[in-house]
């Protein structure tokens, strides 16, 4: 059973080899101490082997010094005390917003992408054609049999067969305990061409750049996990119930009150599913003699939340203001079809941060068209909740606009507070109203003890927490209280704000960095530079990517269906390996296919370079350098990286 001995005992023979490997260093390293160690951390940095040293994942390739002092454990969440590397991600005030523009590759590049979908497809018929004659049995569930229907669609799965099936090595693969930083790879093979997959048994440490962690909170170890693991201990892990049926605990509301004051709204509630979120919640908002207004590259779950809902639906090109406004003039004009009568209420649905394109929704433009022309606003937040503006409060934090001029602001625990589920923030009428008609509320079993734990641990380190002028009930606010007393704060002034400590459970073991929310600010800001600096280097070394320079989702075009299978084996076969998320048709348009690289706070300065160098190599053999402009080599780009990211735009 490890203990803090042996955490001792194995930080000190990781001094001992760093001085072994990279000579002796300036100055006495420190001990790197997690707060919480835990015997069943099985795959944490003191079960590495020795050789899993030099390779940066495990350990600092250089050791901290003796004026370094880290609090999570490498491989989790990674050490980095330069305070050069971090960044505000806020727009700037009197700069129209403007996203970076598509841009198209040369006419070869399309040219030989659709030439390739073409053969895929013509080999792909007549192997079938060849397969049902010779081979019967392998495709029994596509033929009738035996007096029963084909099981599956012989065409809606050919795409599946013919061409997914090939390169499925890179998709689903397993892994293995915490998805920080680093992320451990379950090894496998397959003999039969993807059609099953065979476990070696072994296990890959790579640097983990395919995770929704924005800010870095799936840990294993420190305040959040000490908070679960003692709500495991009071709550067990089910709530046992749906919301509306015995399963209301009083964590449930305390987390909708942080989340409330979070956001700056008057009323939230939560879900436990970030998808059922939108499909629940916008059938009780809208229906038959209702017009919803959608951005064409909407989620998924907004699309199957209208559908549920019975009202019309009109999309607009993404992110286009004018088209936008056309069209609001046109169904407002036109009302509705047939009867042409009034529209019941006119609903607006966008996402802060498209989570395929890495583009921001164009709010203040948004907001200037919901003066005029009166309609309702749904803002999905899933991807930009905690990932941008100076406070974490997502897209409307980052342009500066008061939160409560949006209607319905809706977010997920998924991407930046290491948790699961969702929720619905705004008006507290419309939140009333939303807890009897969602069927989530009804239906959907109530978010577990842990999760909601996780979520309230998580966000007030974000926000910090304000301690109580009186004498404090938890032993921990004692320790914590400062000798000075603190210092009156408007209410104004706190909404959105600081959490107060009567908001969090009693029993919550409070650390001084979550106190003074420095621990969050911290986060914040090294997700903005990790954000800023990927993305311009990028462009930099002339790849095409989208999105916004602050976006913390940044797609890599790479167009040729087959270049996805090479780019995400090359990555993970490298010495460093590096696991990627590569995405094509139908998540995005046929001929766009790409790689998505999700960052998070808990990377550093020297992930990003490491992923750099390995983008400029692979790039020059896939020949994905097809952008113009300015170019820089790697290494300028890397030496430069402090200037790069505080450039107001890059030329």
């Amino acid at each position: 059973m490890p203990t803090a001995a042996s955490y001792l005992s194995a930080v000190s023979e990781a001094d001992a080899r760093a001085r072994k490997h990279g000579g002796t260093p300036a100055s006495t390293p420190a001990l790197s101490m997690s707060s919480s160690v835990t015997s069943s951390s099985e795959d944490t940095v003191l079960e590495e082997n020795a050789d899993s040293f030099t390779d940066g994942l495990s350990y600092p390739r250089v050791p901290p010094t003796s004026s370094d002092v880290f609090t999570t454990v490498h491989a989790e969440f990674g050490h980095c005390a330069n305070d050069d590397y971090r960044y505000t991600s806020q727009h700037r005030k009197g700069v129209p917003y403007k996203s970076i523009p598509e841009r198209d590759p040369p006419y070869y590049v399309l040219l030989t992408t659709y030439i390739s979908y073409i053969l895929v497809i013509c080999l792909g018929h007549l192997r079938d054609f060849v397969g049902k004659r010779f081979r019967a049995m392998n495709y029994r569930h596509l033929l009738p049999w035996n007096g029963y229907a084909a099981l599956n669609s012989d065409f809606d799965s050919f795409y599946t067969r013919r061409l997914k099936l090939r390169i499925d090595d890179c998709f689903s693969h397993p892994v293995t305990g915490v998805p920080g930083r680093t992320i451990l790879l379950l090894d496998r093979y397959s003999p039969d061409y993807n059609k099953t997959m065979v476990p070696t048994g072994t296990r890959t440490r790579a640097l983990n750049i395919s995770s929704y962690n924005y800010l870095g909170f799936a840990q294993a170890s420190g305040p959040c996990a000490d908070a679960v693991e003692r709500s495991i201990e009071r709550y067990g892990v089910a709530a046992g119930g749906t919301r509306l049926e015995g399963g209301t605990l009083d964590l449930h509301l305390q987390a909708e009150a942080l989340v409330a004051r979070f956001m700056g709204t008057e009323d939230a509630l939560i879900s436990s599913m970030g998808f059922a979120t939108n499909s629940t919640v916008i059938p009780a908002l809208v229906s038959k003699g209702c017009l919803v207004i959608s951005d064409e590259l909407n989620h998924a779950s907004i699309r199957f939340g209208v559908r549920l809902s019975g009202a019309n639906v009109r999309m607009f090109k993404h992110n286009d203001m004018k088209a936008l406004e056309r069209l609001l003039r046109e169904v407002i004009s036109q009302g509705q079809p047939k009867t042409h009568r009034p529209w019941k209420k006119i609903l607006l649905i966008v996402e802060g941060l498209y989570s395929m394109e890495g583009t921001l929704a164009n709010l203040p433009i948004i907001m200037e068209l919901k003066k005029k022309y009166k309609f309702y606003l749904f803002v999905d937040e899933a991807h930009s909740v905690g990932a941008l503006g100076p406070r974490g409060r997502g897209v409307t934090d980052y342009f500066g606009i008061n939160p409560r001029s949006v209607d319905i602001l809706m977010g997920t625990f998924t991407k930046s507070f290491g948790a699961a589920g969702g929720y619905i923030a705004g008006n507290k009428d419309i939140i009333d109203r939303l807890r009897i008609q969602g069927h989530s509320g009804t239906y959907a079993e109530a978010m577990t003890p842990p999760v909601l734990t996780q979520v309230i641990a998580s966000m007030a380190s974000i926000m910090g927490v304000t301690l109580p002028a009186e004498k404090p009930s938890s032993p921990s606010l004692a320790l914590l209280r400062s000798s000075e007393p603190a210092a009156l704060v408007p209410e104004s002034e706190l909404i959105p704000g600081t959490a107060p400590a009567h908001a969090l459970p009693p029993w919550m073991t409070l650390a001084p960095a979550m106190v003074d929310g420095s621990d969050g600010r911290n986060r914040l800001r090294r997700l903005a530079f990790n954000s800023r600096y990927l993305n311009r280097a990028l462009r930099k070394l002339g790849f095409i990517t989208y999105g916004h320079d602050d976006s913390p989702v940044i797609p890599l075009l790479l167009f040729h269906p087959g270049k996805m299978a090479v780019f995400s084996r090359m990555m993970r076969t490298r010495a460093t390996p590096i696991v990627v998320v590569v995405v094509a048709y139908p998540a995005t348009p046929l001929v766009t296919s790409r790689v998505r690289f999700c960052l998070s706070a808990a990377h550093t300065k020297e992930d990003i370079d490491t992923l750099l160098r390995a983008c400029d190599e692979i790039g020059d053999l896939l020949d994905l350098k097809q952008a113009p402009g300015e170019r820089w080599p790697v290494e300028e780009i890397i030496s430069r990286a402090v200037e790069l990211v505080r450039m107001p735009e890059v030329p």
